[in-house]
């Protein structure tokens, strides 16, 4: 569904149908998906530029398309690498597209599930390309809404975390339904739900205690996504209903 958010070509008549449903239901869905590619474009430019992290753990990369994060990675300094992570078969299927490094730097993909932290962390291709011992960037791009409270996404993130050193950063976005009304994000999460996805949006409060909680936000914290760093401040933003989604970066001290 969200490759078909994107106008990509790898999504299934059933994904389609579906997500045809989500559009109708909120026409901003399309606006959210791009304008979520491009904070995370945006938020690892600044990271592997300005904060000077060069390795990246990718939890829910989803489908391979344009600007992956080592491609945009990499155009900033040759020598990043990353480890994409996704427990979908089809993104394995694409894996490929993932792993083309420049010579300096390095790819590698694993398929797992955010659900089970210990074994992504434990995961050979994870220790093989990431030095634990200095900054790595934790991205959770559009993923966490996808763990319901009986998940403890807390306690998942936290596990995450605590496995980095310090000077690592987290990246995130998370689905929120507090800029619409709840008739509409109600009729939403039913569709989703019925197409066989669960998810659990959050306002920012919430998302911030479960994602950030102990770490320093980049300013200006947790924002809408076209609110964090914009490229141009002239540059007209679709409005809040039309995201429906926050983010930040934060730092682990």
């Amino acid at each position: 569904m969200w490759d078909y958010y994107l106008g990509g070509k790898d999504n299934f008549a059933a994904d389609r149908a579906v997500a045809d449903q989500v559009i109708a239901a909120w026409p901003g869905m399309r606006v959210a998906a791009r304008e979520n590619r491009a904070f995370l474009g945006r938020a690892i430019r600044y990271l592997a530029g300005e904060a000077g992290v060069d390795q990246f753990l990718d939890i829910g990369s989803g489908l391979p398309t344009a600007d992956n994060v080592h491609e945009v990675a990499q155009a900033v300094n040759p020598a990043a690498r990353v480890v994409y992570v996704d427990n979908d078969p089809l993104v394995l299927a694409h894996a490929r597209a993932l792993l083309t490094s420049t010579p300096e730097g390095r790819c590698a993909y694993i398929q797992a599930d955010l659900r089970d932290p210990k074994s992504i962390l434990a995961a050979p291709e994870v220790r093989d390309t990431l030095d634990f011992t200095r900054p790595i960037a934790l991205i959770l791009s559009a993923v966490v809404h996808f763990l319901l409270p009986e998940d403890e996404p807390a306690r998942i993130v936290s596990t995450l975390v605590e496995a980095l050193p310090s000077g690592s950063c987290v990246v995130a976005s998370h689905g929120s339904t507090e800029y619409g009304t709840k008739e509409e994000a109600d009729v939403l999460i039913k569709i989703i739900t019925a197409g066989g996805v669960h998810i659990a949006p959050r306002d920012a409060r919430d998302f911030a205690d479960i994602v950030f909680s102990g770490l320093k936000l980049v300013p200006p914290g947790v924002v809408l996504l076209p609110e964090w760093r914009p490229i141009s401040a002239t540059i007209p933003r679709p409005a809040a209903r039309e995201v429906g989604t926050n983010a930040a970066v934060a730092r682990k001290p």
